[in-house]
């Protein structure tokens, strides 16, 4: 066994945790399992079938800067599942800067990707480090789709529509709620304009006869990214879900939350929204079933004369996040980063590259039409 480590886990505990590493010890990478109680993270990874005689340790910290900077020091790569991300996710990036660590995250919560671009991207560039959030099914898979998109030459504005099917975990509960009660971004004519609060949209996929409703649900990593990209106009993302039921009740909370709790301080809002979150998932679902949980994202690129559809059909959306947390250390490790500073999963690994690991993996097709 290892006595030192490249690679953290923080929040190995949680569901999207266990995915995580479950996906390392399928590539045989060694890693920290890090949290608050480690006999808690025992107890949780041990009902990993997958981490049955697999290099790991289980490591008990606080969520404090130095802390985890001491904890940090010496390793590669920090894989941060610790969230809600705007509220709890400020130490550990300080700890990978002090640390010297490449970060990556799950979050899904855009207002903590434009902290940590305005606040941090240069600070990591300067240190060679690798800053990634939103490192998993949601917003990579819109990322993966535009960049595939952006290779017909004039495509210049990004329509972006997820589709899922899978149970929602605590954690993402908790993420989503605050991040949909807080601003939401479009990109038009290479400016952030912000999505109207507690409004859906009627949106179709390829493949579905039924209309669906959809929310911008934080608006998406893919205009953060594309922001300052020159091959960009226009980018807009919304998100549906086949559980049109639990949509509803969702837009229901929204359109409470904007009745009663809009004109609260910051942290009063903070506060309902995670106890509307606890409030609406208790229990972690089980793992997913690629037969029954499964996902479409749908992205057309347009220019002035032509247009493109590029349409990835998957499943197991907790799981794809799994992957690219693992694919993550595991170009690092192997030296395959291809840039630096504040980065989006594309850009520091490359579409197709991410594209074909979970592909090897049964979790996602692609096809490309133009129309």
């Amino acid at each position: 066994m290892k006595t030192s480590y490249d690679v953290v886990l923080y929040g190995a505990s949680g569901y999207t945790g266990k995915l995580t590493a479950w996906k390392l010890a399928e590539r045989g990478i060694p890693f920290i399992a890090a949290g608050r109680n480690a006999e808690r993270l025992q107890a949780e990874l041990a009902n990993v079938p997958e981490l049955k005689g697999h290099d790991y340790s289980c490591v008990s910290v606080t969520n404090e800067r130095k802390a985890l900077a001491e904890l940090f020091n010496g390793k590669k790569v920090v894989i941060n599942i610790v969230g809600p991300f705007m509220q709890l996710g400020r130490p550990a990036v300080e700890a990978c800067l002090d640390a010297g660590c490449h970060y990556f995250d799950t979050t899904g919560e855009i207002d903590w990707v434009l902290l940590l671009r305005q606040e941090f991207g240069p600070k990591f560039k300067a240190k060679g480090l690798a800053l990634c959030p939103a490192n998993s099914y949601m917003f990579t898979e819109g990322n993966i789709a535009s960049e595939i998109a952006l290779e017909t030459p004039g495509i210049d504005t990004l329509d972006i529509v997820y589709l899922g099917d899978s149970q929602v975990s605590v954690a993402s509960t908790a993420s989503f709620l605050r991040m949909c009660t807080n601003p939401q971004h479009y990109l038009q004519n290479g400016e952030l304009v912000m999505w109207p609060y507690a409004t859906s949209y009627s949106v179709q996929l390829p493949g579905e006869q039924k209309v669906l409703n959809a929310l911008p649900w934080s608006g998406g990593g893919e205009p953060v990214w594309f922001e300052s990209d020159p091959r960009v106009r226009n980018c807009s993302v919304l998100v549906s879900f086949r559980n049109q039921a639990m949509f509803a009740a969702v837009f229901g909370m929204l359109r409470k939350f904007e009745a009663e709790c809009r004109e609260l301080p910051q942290d009063k809002r903070e506060e309902i929204a995670n106890a509307w979150g606890a409030d609406l998932t208790k229990v972690e679902p089980p793992r997913e079933n690629p037969d029954v949980n499964r996902c479409i994202l749908s992205c057309h690129g347009r220019g002035n004369t032509n247009s493109i559809s590029v349409i990835l059909r998957g499943n197991s959306p907790y799981a794809q996040t799994g992957v690219l947390g693992a694919e993550a250390a595991r170009r690092v490790l192997r030296g395959q980063l291809r840039e630096t500073g504040f980065v989006s999963p594309a850009k520091a690994f490359g579409a197709r590259s991410l594209l074909a690991s979970l592909a090897e993996e049964g979790y996602l097709t692609h096809e490309v039409k133009s129309v």
